[in-house]
Formats: C-alpha cells, sequence, structure tokens
C-alpha cells in the first residue's frame, strides 16, 4: 500500500508497549508448537462463543423459533466476513481497524466512527448482563436481578 493512502505515518507498530514475539523455543516438535497456539484460540473462541450469547440465543429461540436461527446465523456469517477483513487489514497495514479509521478519514469522519463504535461495544456489554442473567435464571433458578448483578453490573435495577 502506498503511503499516501494515509493521512498519518506510524514509525511505531500497533500497541508498541505489548507488541513482541513469544519464543516457543528452538528443537520443539510440530505437535507441541501446536499446543502452544491451542490455548489463545480456545480464549479466544470462548469469548466469541460464551454461555451469556448462549444463554440469550436459547431463550430468544424459545420464543422466536426459526426466525431468530436465522438471525443468529445471518450475524455470525457478517461477525466472521468483518473479522476477517480487520485481520487482513492488520496483517497488510500493521494498523487495527480503529488506527487505519482515524489514519485514513478526516477528523469530521472519525469521531462519529469512534461513538457509534463505543455504541456498539455497550449495546454488546448490556446483551452480555442479560445473557448472563437468563442463564443463571435457566439453569439455577435465580431471579433476574441477582443474575444480572452476577453478570457485571446493575443493569436490570
Amino acid at each position: 500500500m502506498s503511503s499516501k493512502a494515509w493521512r498519518q505515518e506510524r514509525d511505531t507498530p500497533s500497541l508498541s508497549e505489548v507488541f513482541r514475539t513469544i519464543a516457543v523455543g528452538g528443537g520443539v516438535t510440530p505437535f507441541r508448537r501446536f499446543l502452544s497456539f491451542v490455548g489463545p484460540g480456545y480464549l479466544v473462541a470462548v469469548g466469541y462463543m460464551d454461555p451469556g450469547n448462549w444463554a440469550t440465543s436459547l431463550a430468544g429461540g424459545a420464543a422466536f423459533g426459526y426466525t431468530l436461527l436465522f438471525v443468529a446465523l445471518l450475524s455470525n456469517i457478517m461477525a466472521i466476513l468483518l473479522q476477517s477483513l480487520c485481520a487482513r487489514v492488520a496483517v497488510a497495514s500493521g494498523r487495527d481497524l480503529a488506527q487505519a479509521c482515524r489514519d485514513a478519514y478526516p477528523r469530521w469522519v472519525s469521531i462519529p466512527l469512534w461513538i457509534f463504535a463505543e455504541l456498539a461495544i455497550i449495546a454488546t456489554d448490556l446483551a452480555e448482563v442479560i445473557g448472563t442473567a437468563i442463564g443463571l435464571n435457566l439453569l439455577f433458578g435465580i431471579p433476574l436481578e441477582m443474575g444480572s448483578d452476577a453478570g457485571g453490573g446493575r443493569i436490570l435495577r
């Protein structure tokens, strides 16, 4: 990519305070090398398909049936597409999506994008808290108000 594509040039890598390579060790068998990546991969997979999302999907599926199943499938396909595009931007440019937007667009475009991203984060966290409350209610009969406190916030009070 040409250097004229960005409004600001970067001399340091993205998140330079944590940017480094993890030594796997010399002479390690391919299986042990594979296992060194399984742990972080498992953490990412659990973070993406966590119990809060499943609880919300089960409760909604009981009410809306196959309509919700289609919406869940479509949203997961879109999430996979967007995550792969973000990964490609990061690999090609060395910037994460927020940095790429800030460096490629003028300030009057970057600020609304930042606000929309913050609103999306809030909506996602709200769904996590409510999903955890519903999951605890379904599994253990804990009232929704108490389950929302266990989910990390006091949203339902």
